[in-house]
C-alpha cells in the first residue's frame, strides 16, 4: 500500500508547507495532494510543490471540472507532467451545485455525465491520435452552439501527450462510484470504513466489469484523518467539527451527498441530526452529535499504540486490494514518520 498526505485548502494566506512536504518525500511517501474550493486554486500550489521536488508526485483533490473547459485541464495536465518528469495526478471533482452555481457562475448539470465526458476529451488530447472532436450532451468539440461563430475547427495539442497521466475522481455517490470505475485510474473518497468495503466496493466493482478491469487496474486512494493524541477524548473532539462539517454543512438540505454517504454507512438517524443543527445555526452543537463510533471507523484516533494497533484494519484492506493509498490528513511530522515507520 501507499501512502499519501493532504494538504487541504488556504485560509485567507496561502501555505504550502514545504518543510513536511520535504521531509514526506525522504521518508518515501508516494503522493501529496493540493486542494481548492472558492480561495486559493490547486494547480498553482501543485506547481510550487512540482518545482521544489524531486521524487514525490503531485495531485489535486481536486480540480474542479466546471471551473476548467477539458482541454484546459489537458493542457494544463501535460504541462505538469512534462515540467515534473511525470509526476502530476489529475485528480478531478464535480464540486457541489454551491458552489458551481454560486461561484463558477455555471449550471451544476449532470456530474456523472460531466465526469464520463470530461475524461473522453482529455484522453482524446493525451492521446494525440488527431484533432479532437466531440459530440456529447454537455461538450461539444467544436461547438456550433447559439452565438458560436461557426468558424470552430478540430485540434490536435501541440504539446506531446502522456496518455498514461492518472486520472482519478472525487466520488462518494453509487452513481459516482460506478463512473469512476468505469472511466478513472482511481478514486479518493472523502472517508471510508476499510471492514466495510462492500459500501464503495459494490459499485467500484460494477463501473470496473464495465471497463473490462479489475481492482489490481485501479486505486481506491481514501482520505484518512490522523488525531494522535494520548487523550482519546480530546482526539476524538479534534476531528468532530471536521465530519459535522461534510455531514451538516456540505450542501443543501435536500443535496448533501456526504449526509447520504454517512447515512449508506449506517448512521442515518446521527445524519439528519448533525444535519438540522447545522443548518439551523449550531455547528458545537452538530459536531457533539458525531458518532465515535463513525469517527473511529473512518479516522485513526488516539495513541500512538492505539493507532498502531488500528491501522492492521488498513493493511488488511491493502492486501485485499480494497485500498491502494492511504492519503493521511495529517500535518504532523511525527505522525508521518509513525506511518513510514509502519507502512513504507
Amino acid at each position: 500500500m501507499k501512502l499519501g498526505f493532504l494538504l487541504g485548502y488556504s485560509g485567507k494566506q496561502i501555505h504550502i508547507p514545504m518543510d513536511l512536504i520535504t521531509q514526506a518525500e525522504s521518508m518515501g511517501y508516494d503522493s501529496v495532494w493540493t486542494a481548492e474550493a472558492y480561495g486559493n486554486d490547486s494547480i498553482t500550489a501543485a506547481s510550487w510543490i512540482l518545482a521544489q521536488t524531486s521524487k514525490i508526485k503531485v495531485g489535486t483533490a481536486i480540480m474542479q471540472m466546471p471551473a476548467r473547459t477539458p482541454a484546459m485541464a489537458a493542457m494544463t495536465a501535460m504541462s505538469l507532467d512534462q515540467l515534473s518528469g511525470g509526476r502530476f495526478i489529475m485528480g478531478l471533482g464535480a464540486s457541489g451545485p454551491q458552489v458551481v452555481e454560486g461561484w463558477h457562475g455555471v449550471p451544476y448539470g449532470k456530474p456523472v455525465t460531466r465526469t464520463k465526458e470530461y475524461i473522453q476529451i482529455v484522453r482524446k488530447i493525451f492521446e494525440r491520435d488527431g484533432p479532437v472532436e466531440f459530440d456529447g450532451k454537455m461538450y461539444q468539440m467544436p461547438n456550433k452552439s447559439e452565438g458560436t461563430t461557426g468558424l470552430g475547427k478540430p485540434l490536435k495539442s501541440i504539446l506531446e501527450g502522456n496518455p498514461d497521466i492518472p486520472i482519478y475522481t472525487a466520488s462518494i455517490t453509487p452513481a459516482g462510484l460506478r463512473c469512476a470505475g468505469e472511466v478513472a485510474d482511481g478514486v479518493f473518497p472523502v472517508w471510508m470504513d476499510p471492514t466495510n468495503y462492500d459500501v464503495l466496493g459494490e459499485h467500484i466493482g460494477t463501473g470496473l466489469e464495465k471497463s473490462g478491469r479489475s481492482l489490481k487496474d485501479f486505486d481506491i486512494a481514501p482520505f484518512v484523518s490522523v488525531a494522535m493524541n494520548d487523550d482519546l477524548d480530546a482526539a476524538f473532539d479534534s476531528l468532530r467539527p471536521w465530519l459535522a462539517l461534510y455531514i451538516g454543512g456540505m450542501g443543501a438540505r435536500n443535496k448533501n451527498f456526504y449526509n447520504d454517504y454517512a447515512t449508506r454507512m449506517g448512521y442515518g438517524d446521527a445524519a439528519k441530526k448533525i444535519q438540522d443543527l447545522y443548518l439551523d445555526g449550531k455547528p458545537a452543537e452538530a459536531a457533539a452529535e458525531v458518532p465515535n463510533e463513525l469517527l473511529d471507523e473512518v479516522s485513526l484516533v488516539g495513541s500512538k499504540d492505539r493507532i498502531r494497533d488500528r491501522l492492521q484494519a488498513w493493511k488488511e484492506a491493502g492486501e485485499r486490494g480494497e485500498v491502494g493509498t492511504m492519503l493521511l490528513g495529517v500535518h504532523d511530522p511525527e505522525v508521518l514518520e509513525l506511518f513510514a515507520q509502519e507502512m513504507l
